[in-house]
């Protein structure tokens, strides 16, 4: 069985995950997590994002229903952008991800080191073991 948009039940959880795994995504959806934000206090928030990339990101994020854009009738038009309940709480699944990260980016660091370490042995070592 397919969907809508032509992939099956499957696709679109994985189509899912990465849209809101997404470096961006993530980016934004912490930094709108303390309520409204404006669409330059994004911009400042987040560093190296193009307003190219903010705003398709944006989008993309409201047309999922995890962003709500509210555009005020003023000159020049002020727009907030908040999170859905939707979001809330994927906002609380980031939180605990980005603490696990941050206790384990050395563990990771190491890991990654001893891989290299094994991947490329020293010249003259072909057989990848350490001799003393």
């Amino acid at each position: 069985m397919r969907s809508e948009d032509g992939c099956a039940p499957a696709c679109s959880v994985q189509e899912v995950v990465d849209r809101v795994a997404g470096k961006w995504s993530v980016c934004i959806l912490v930094a709108a997590a303390d309520g409204p934000i404006r669409f330059t206090e994004l911009e400042r928030a987040i560093s190296g994002i193009s307003r190219r990339m903010l705003t398709l990101t944006l989008r993309n994020l409201e047309r999922d229903g995890l962003l709500v854009r509210t555009v005020y009738p003023t000159v020049p038009p002020r727009v907030e952008y908040r999170l859905t309940p939707m979001a809330t709480e994927l906002h609380t699944a980031l939180v605990a991800l980005t603490a696990w990260a941050e206790r384990h980016r050395a563990d990771v660091a190491e890991a990654r080191r001893r891989y290299d370490d094994r991947a490329n042995p020293p010249e003259g070592d072909s057989d990848g073991l350490r001799r003393s």
